[in-house]
């Protein structure tokens, strides 16, 4: 297992970054490597994001040197995403398997966790919490799903909200998923801030040859992160996070931080964005 730990960078400083930095600071170029679990630390929030792909055998994440406790998940709640094929998680409590997009929520306490499933590709996010709450397996099929946009403003896309208050309880994990429909390339424009929460998108099925274009930084200092399928972004406080993508594509998005409102965000008036 490695995990790279990411300082938080205010936005005074993030607007002297030229690209290599901008890079090195917010994307996660590899978060999924075949056998190994791969997870960066970052100081927004003290979210960890990364990745486990089990390949031949089994996976277990029980410790980290970085959370300064025992066990992973003594003081930490975790979300994991299957992008892959059919796969096991095994916690303390349990084993659950998950099919493609499914998201098993894994309360505080309930680790060690242990990963299976030759073709299986998980999404790993985990924030701090201060309360146990049962661990969950949330499907694509039972996720509570709200379709926005539409195809003449290249939005048409659909959200499916799985760690959410309107789905289940969580201490400050909030995460879902959001699939373009074909034709649609935009996410999350008009761009919003939400100065409570940082955030971690994931992106995937996206073709290989396609590249998403995500839009980072303040309103009046915006900069961009050319990003490649399964590839994920931290998304600072501070910051919008919009993307647009030559094709279409589907990514996952999570949140932690003050609360767990979905809707507590600042809009930014498409004439203030330069």
């Amino acid at each position: 297992m490695t995990i790279e730990t990411r300082q938080a960078i205010d936005p005074r400083h993030a607007r002297t970054f030229d690209t290599a930095q901008l890079r090195a600071e917010f994307l996660i170029e590899q978060p999924f490597v075949p056998g190994e679990i791969n997870l960066v630390y970052s100081h927004y929030d003290r979210m960890i994001v990364g990745g486990a792909v089990p390949s031949a055998g089994d996976l277990m994440l029980d410790s980290a040197r970085e959370t300064g406790t025992p066990g992973f998940l003594d003081r930490r709640e975790a979300v994991i995403v299957n992008i892959g094929e059919t796969g096991t998680v095994r916690t303390g409590s349990g084993s659950h398997e998950l099919n493609h997009r499914d998201m098993l929520y894994v309360g505080l306490g309930d680790g060690p966790l242990t990963f299976s499933g030759a073709a299986a590709r998980f999404y790993i996010l985990s924030a701090p919490a201060h309360r146990h709450f049962d661990t969950k397996l949330v499907t694509i099929d039972a996720a509570r799903r709200v379709d926005l946009g539409a195809a003449a403003t290249s939005n048409d896309r659909s959200i499916f909200q799985f760690v959410h208050p309107d789905v289940m309880e969580s201490c400050q994990l909030v995460a879902g998923m959001t699939t373009l429909h074909g034709g649609s390339v935009w996410n999350t424009m008009p761009a919003h801030v939400h100065d409570r929460r940082s955030e971690a998108y994931l992106y995937f099925d996206l073709p290989e040859d396609a590249r998403v274009f995500h839009m980072m930084g303040e309103p009046s200092e915006t900069r961009h992160l050319v990003v490649k399928n399964e590839q994920a972004v931290l998304s600072p406080p501070w910051s919008i996070h919009s993307g647009a993508g030559t094709a279409s594509y589907t990514f996952i998005w999570a949140m932690a931080g003050d609360n767990v409102d979905y809707k507590d965000v600042d809009m930014v008036e498409m004439g203030d964005l330069r």
